[in-house]
């Protein structure tokens, strides 16, 4: 069994939670909620594949 990622874990779970957020937000009609998440959930994934990237290149992967 291939050993856990925790740093790719943790990126997954925070952007699936910022997600959720946005839904809340516009449950709540809070646009700057909305746009809020949506900016944060595009900065995390981001990070996240910029995180894998750099794995995959230094053979951490």
């Amino acid at each position: 069994m291939k050993h856990i990622k925790w740093t790719l874990l943790l990126y997954a779970i925070l952007a699936a939670a910022l997600i959720a957020g946005i839904g809340v937000a516009i449950a709540e009609q809070s646009i700057l909620g909305t746009l809020g998440c949506i900016i944060a959930v595009i900065l995390v994934m981001g990070m996240g594949f910029k995180t894998k990237k750099r794995m995959r290149e230094n053979g951490q992967l």
